[in-house]
């Protein structure tokens, strides 16, 4: 089984920044945990694709990125975060949506996620996060995540996503691409890229001809030079463990944990993430009130 993983480079004298992504492991495994629809494996591999891209984009090693669609369609809202080293891990309030394919043929992601927001929430270290919000342009979150940049960053962007199931609904392909313009990218740069883009249907395509990252860059590039910078290993990594619930269990105040141990039952605290069940013992929950 291939390494997903991203390749970061830059283009034109470092006048373009891009990065391109091969997930189909990470985004298969967030479908085996979650038990995925279609159309939800499709939205949920998008912005987890993205995620393990823009954390990439990050320095510190605590540094967490997180992405929210908060959405008025059937699958309730999506959340994703990452790391700086491209650990993703995501979940939807409704993994099972059936929906009848859009006017294209394809799975209908902007059909299922609706009107709503993009909240983009970077903590790296200082007093309070950066918070980003934007609308939904499309909800079908390459675009969304284009807009966003434009306007809460003002990084004239491009990102393309992508994932395609096979007849059993497994994932065949996932992947994507995020192109920015640099402040003094020159204009017939800028003109070159957006031709090139105008020639790419989709990211599956790409990667369903047998396209690594590294020559999807050059493919977007075309006859501008490109220095590649790195490649990082990308993952589906949940990083919640007994001792983590145990911390939030503790903050949630005496009152509520009097009454949970009053009821006399072992407790059950499941992970969103990775669906991980964890129990704790009346005698446990007294410890957390000493």
């Amino acid at each position: 089984m291939n390494q997903d993983y991203i390749v970061r480079a830059m283009a034109a004298n470092h006048q373009l920044r891009i990065f391109a992504a091969s997930s189909k492991n990470l985004v298969e495994r967030a479908r085996q945990i979650h038990g995925t629809s279609p159309v939800a494996t499709a939205a949920l591999g998008r912005l987890l694709t993205a995620g393990s891209m823009m954390g990439s984009m990050m320095k510190g090693d605590k540094d967490i990125l997180t992405l929210q669609i908060q959405c008025g369609g059937p699958i309730g809202g999506l959340t994703v975060t990452a790391d700086s080293k491209a650990n993703v891990k995501g979940y939807v309030k409704q993994p099972v949506v059936i929906l009848p394919p859009n006017a294209q043929g394809k799975l209908d992601v902007s059909g299922a996620i609706g009107p709503g927001f993009l909240n983009v929430i970077r903590d790296i270290g200082l007093k309070e996060p950066y918070n980003g919000q934007t609308h939904l342009v499309s909800g079908e979150i390459a675009e969304d995540l284009t807009y966003y940049y434009a306007t809460s960053e003002q990084v004239p962007s491009s990102v393309g996503l992508g994932v395609l199931l096979d007849k059993e609904n497994h994932v065949k392909q996932a992947g994507g691409f995020i192109i920015q313009v640099m402040p003094f990218a020159e204009d017939s740069v800028i003109d070159k890229v957006e031709a090139s883009l105008k020639h790419v249907h989709s990211v599956t395509d790409l990667l369903e001809k047998g396209m690594l990252p590294e020559d999807i860059i050059r493919h977007l590039m075309g006859d501008l030079d490109i220095d590649i910078l790195d490649k990082i290993p990308a993952g589906y990594v949940c990083n919640c463990s007994k001792e983590r619930v145990s911390g939030a269990i503790a903050s949630i105040g005496r009152a509520d944990l009097q009454e949970m141990i009053d009821s006399g039952e072992t407790i059950e605290v499941n992970c969103h993430f990775c669906g991980s069940h964890y129990y704790f013992t009346t005698d446990e929950l007294r410890g957390f009130l000493i």
